[in-house]
């Protein structure tokens, strides 16, 4: 008997369970409860979201393959495809950060191999509360060993990401997991269930009990009883997808493979009805036979079981032998546990009777979709008042206390503990604009970024998101690179707020108008809801995953000064007209004198106060072809994306050491009417510092003209100080050793003193 209570637990609504009664002319049995509900999960259906993602550009020039798969398929020439994909493993990081971060990273890898594609490089995007909290720093400490041990013994190179710290992030942070694969473009495989008669093959670890409704977990907020939900997470074991992963690229290439998944979210269940439903088919399994670790599994369990290290096969029939010798090679359980039919219908057998017969197109395309209510959030309604008076600053204390906040200080003591060398790929290290590969045996290279500003999306939704496309876009550019395709993970609080969904549409009309514009079609991601805990939820965090080509491999670029000489020149406006934005920033200044001796608080007050600076995305993209042009024809020595923290920011971290070049400075010079404030920390969009040889200057103010791009000279690139000053007025002076010690020991001084 189907109790409410036995629906509550399973996260269905009555509504729901009568049209699973329509769909079945019957009661469901607990087994059939359970796949219904995995798979009308906020996770696995996209119900809240799928309404709204309907609206973002998926076509494009290079897109091989949009949503709806495993993962995205980008063209790059010659032959070469790239499969690339975001996901999200927040709620299981929060509980059990080290095996939730770790099996993230392995879910993401899967994404990829089991497009064909063979994974070449790993990143991240992290946030969490602030340090001054001891679990936020265990919680940190967790997800950083997690993706370490997992990426580093698989061995994809784990080459970028951003980390962010803001209140909201204490009782939910974000883990974020992006992956990228190469592969031939004739080489692809698809998701799908083709060929009646055909054998479905389980192969990979053995089914256990953990993980089983991870994916009901990530489709519902935290209480009071968080801890208790500590068997839902997965356990992975690297070691054991390394050999998953060289097994299945060489069954791949017998020919005999017709489709493929990841056993991933919802493990069973999800992989044999979405294989079934893109290829509208049917699948009959027999639980005997699939692979257990652990006695007396129900047929509940087997079929929710989210345990790692899997993936389903359908193979030509008649040629299983040639599958199950590959697998036996590498010491890796291979086993047929069903067929393809003819009828749409999932149909599961346990001990020779039938415990679960429901149509495939129920649990995936025919899956519930709401248009839930949408309402201007109370704070959207409320405008800032300006404050008149700017208050006098000593603007060096103001740069190094910037510099040792926790958000724009280094993110060394995160990335050191990752391998990011593996495979001899790796051509540009952490800590520069965007990651960059190789891609052997070619003259190309891709160029990869992760960006996403929570605050500024909670002040405007729909602005926040176009600055995180664009800002993921320049990072590509100032590596040498032409973005090419993105893709995105949507962290949102409940969807059942309808301020929540106000913030979603918003989101989304926002990505889909900046990728528009960039020429940046979405190839796929994910959407992460019920991000809160006792009611508090994060901000609506949409996080962008570009990849870009560079070709040839001398147009790479990297973020630092390199030569003393070299004029540092800044491509786009050096401030946006607009009274609100100068008028908050200036009153940001008055709370910073107050906290001069908090240097690691200063970031946090400027920003919290700051509005979502406006961008005109016309200008963003002239901005970005500008610099383009001037990579191809050789002008730029080094390209750095002016975003956090503003110009003084940028100028800082392009003066600091990077991998054998010896720290450089640079002496300034701004006008003497300036608004300091705004000009040397406002945190305006579409601007790219750039350095070029003194003869090149007008070279590149031709091509700046040619897109109508404002062009400023700002100074020289000098030896051991950043100077800065204003007509006749020094405003700073610092020593560039000080401030990258500043900068680097930031989280690493943290964590050398315990709480």
């Amino acid at each position: 008997m189907i109790t409410s209570q036995i629906l509550a637990q399973h996260n269905l609504t009555k509504v729901e369970y009568q049209r699973i009664l329509s769909i079945l002319g019957r009661q469901p049995n607990l087994t059939e409860l359970g796949i219904f509900s995995v798979m009308w999960s906020e996770h696995c259906s996209y119900k809240s979201s799928k309404t709204h993602l309907k609206r973002l550009p998926t076509q494009g020039a290079h897109v091989l393959q949009g949503p709806g798969e495993n993962a995205g398929i980008i063209d790059i020439g010659d032959g070469y495809a790239v499969a690339f994909k975001i996901e999200s493993h927040n709620h299981p990081s929060f509980v059990e950060p080290y095996q939730g971060a770790a099996t993230g990273v392995g879910g993401i890898l899967r994404d990829i191999f089991t497009m064909g594609a063979r994974p070449i490089a790993a990143m991240n995007s992290l946030r969490f509360g602030p340090l001054d909290q001891p679990q936020n720093r265990r919680i940190m400490e967790g997800v950083v060993a997690g993706i370490a041990g997992y990426g580093n013994c698989f061995g994809v190179p784990t080459i970028g990401g951003e980390t962010v710290f803001e209140e909201c992030y204490s009782q939910n942070p974000l883990v974020n997991a992006f992956a990228v694969g190469l592969f031939k473009k004739d080489q692809i495989f698809y998701g799908q269930a083709s060929g009646i008669g055909n054998s479905v093959i389980y192969v990979g670890s053995r089914t256990g009990r953990d993980g089983i409704h991870g994916a009901t977990m990530a489709s519902t907020g935290f209480d009071e009883e968080s801890e208790s939900k500590r068997p839902n997470v997965q356990v992975g074991d690297p070691f054991l997808e390394k050999l998953l992963l060289e097994a299945c690229l060489e069954a791949m290439k017998t020919g005999a493979i017709v489709g493929i998944q990841d056993m991933g979210a919802a493990g069973l269940t999800c992989s044999t009805c979405e294989m079934g439903g893109r290829a509208a088919t049917g699948i009959e399994i027999d639980l005997d036979k699939v692979p257990q670790r652990e006695e007396g599994m129900s047929p509940y369990e087997v079929m929710l079981s989210e345990s790692q290290e899997r993936m389903l096969l359908v193979a030509e029939k008649g040629r299983e032998e040639e599958i199950f010798r590959i697998f036996n090679k590498w010491q890796i359980d291979a086993v047929r546990i069903g067929k393809v039919t003819d009828d749409g219908i999932l149909r599961v057998l346990n001990r020779g009777s039938l415990v679960a017969e429901i149509p495939n197109r129920a649990l995936t395309d025919d899956a519930p979709v709401y248009k839930r209510p949408i309402s201007l959030p109370a704070r959207m309604t409320h405008n800032q008042k300006p404050c008149p008076s700017p208050f006098r600053l000593n603007w060096g204390d103001v740069l190094e206390g910037f510099l040792a906040s926790p958000n724009l200080g280094s993110k060394e003591w995160i990335y050191r503990q990752y391998d990011h060398m593996v495979r001899t790929n790796t051509i540009q290290l952490p800590s520069a604009d965007a990651a960059v590969v190789r891609v052997k045996n070619t003259n190309k290279a891709l160029a990869m970024s992760l960006d996403g500003n929570g605050r500024y999306c909670k002040q405007d939704p729909r602005l926040g998101a176009q600055l995180s496309v664009a800002e993921s876009c320049r990072n590509l550019v100032c590596s040498g690179a032409r973005p090419l395709a993105a893709t995105n993970c949507l962290n949102f609080g409940n969807p059942e707020n309808p301020e929540v969904m106000w913030e979603v549409s918003q989101i989304i009309d926002g990505l889909a108008n900046a990728c528009d514009i960039l020429e940046t079609p979405i190839t796929g991601g994910n959407v992460s809801f019920y991000n809160e805990t006792l009611g508090e939820g994060i901000y609506p965090t949409p996080v962008i995953g570009m990849v870009g080509l560079i070709e040839p491999l001398s147009r790479m670029r990297g973020s630092w000064f390199v030569e003393e000489g070299n004029k540092i020149v800044l491509l786009g406006p050096m401030v946006w007209p607009r009274t609100e934005y100068s008028s908050a920033l200036r009153l940001t200044w008055q709370s910073l004198s107050s906290l001069k001796e908090r240097t690691g608080d200063l970031y946090t007050a400027w920003g919290n106060q700051l509005p979502c600076p406006p961008i005109d995305l016309d200008v963003e993209a002239r901005v970005q072809k500008t610099c383009c042009q001037a990579m191809e024809t050789g002008l730029i020595v080094s390209a750095h994306d002016c975003s956090d923290g503003g110009l003084a920011i940028a100028i800082a971290e392009m003066s600091f050491s990077h991998f054998g070049c010896t720290a450089l400075g640079a002496e300034i010079f701004l006008p003497q009417d300036t608004e300091l404030g705004e000009v040397l920390f406002g945190e305006y969009p579409s601007r790219i510092l750039v350095t070029v040889q003194e003869k090149d200057l007008k070279a590149l103010q031709k091509i700046a003209a040619v897109h109508a791009v404002e062009m400023t000279l700002l100074g020289t690139v000098i030896s051991g100080f950043l100077v800065v000053r204003s007509g006749d007025v020094l405003v700073l002076e610092k020593s560039v050793v000080t401030l990258e010690n500043t900068w680097i020991n930031c989280l690493g001084g943290l964590f050398a003193n315990p709480l």
